[in-house]
């Protein structure tokens, strides 16, 4: 899942992509590069990042989904907690909602995406980028992790939305500090354990910052070994911002797995062959 974000302050990319036709080369190249879904997001999630009003989440992110859905055959999600630029996300020729708030925010958005038939990315973030550093304290982290989230599930099932539109996200470095998202990564077979394709999203985090002492466009290396690793305990989406050094870091993942004796990861079981659909597959199996 490669990154696009039509902000002028996210973490990494904020400012880089100016127009449309900056996101389209981007877009592309991503495709070039082994991109199975391009992931479009207006406001940006970043610890302490203001809310950013609907009317301008729609100018970033509407005319950028259109053109992208006319150019490239790739399914399209957009990074949103509000129902209301999901929707016209969705009619501009979008398949899925990445919903970082979990259907938290947004009491419209299970209702909507059970309308349209869309795929569903459940994020579990605990309360708004603004003061989610404020909210990482655990008694059990995995195990809350993984309850919060099927709470959100039963959201989206009382909606009418069915599982097999769903992904999981736990939400590295939301509401979780570096300790935490390495745990949370560390610990993905649980959360695969669960039936449901699982997707991470490490790319150029805090984390990894803290970690290796290197400034978010440094960290391509350590994003990288982070979804291989990933990949080997049950994830099989990644959305990241480097998608060529990803694809060779899972490439070699999925060759040293297949030459194991067993041939699949742990936690793996139930989650290879699962996917949220919205008119076209929206997980490709990676082990094929």
């Amino acid at each position: 899942m490669g990154i696009l974000n039509v902000t002028p302050d996210s973490f990494s990319d904020g400012g880089e992509l100016q127009s449309v036709s900056d996101v389209l080369r981007r877009g592309e190249a991503m495709a070039r590069a082994g991109a199975g879904i391009l992931d479009v997001g207006g406001e940006s999630t970043r610890p302490g990042a203001p809310a950013v009003p609907l009317e301008e989440e729609l100018r970033r992110v509407v005319p950028v989904i259109e053109a992208l859905a006319r150019k490239l055959a790739l399914p399209i999600s957009v990074d949103t907690r509000k129902a209301g630029v999901a929707r016209r996300a969705l009619e501009a020729g979008a398949g899925v909602v990445n919903d970082v708030s979990g259907l938290t925010f947004d009491r419209e958005m299970a209702p909507l995406v059970a309308r349209t038939g869309a795929g569903l990315v459940i994020m579990h973030m605990r309360g708004t980028p603004a003061d989610m550093r404020t909210r990482a304290r655990y008694q059990d982290l995995v195990a809350e992790v993984i309850r919060e989230l099927l709470q959100s599930v039963e959201r989206a099932r009382a909606a009418g939305v069915p599982d097999e539109a769903v992904v999981l996200d736990p939400g590295i470095g939301f509401a979780k500090n570096r300790s935490q998202s390495l745990e949370l990564l560390a610990e993905l077979p649980r959360l695969a354990a669960l039936g449901f394709p699982v997707l991470v999203g490490p790319s150029r985090k805090s984390f990894l910052g803290e970690l290796l002492d290197l400034p978010p466009e440094e960290r391509v290396v350590g994003s990288a070994v982070s979804c291989a690793l990933a990949w080997e305990r049950g994830a099989r989406i990644f959305r990241v911002h480097d998608v060529e050094e990803t694809v060779q870091a899972l490439s070699v993942a999925r060759a040293i797995t297949k030459a194991s004796a067993s041939g699949d990861p742990p936690g793996s079981a139930g989650v290879v062959h699962s996917g949220a659909r919205s008119g076209s597959r929206m997980v490709e199996d990676i082990s094929q």
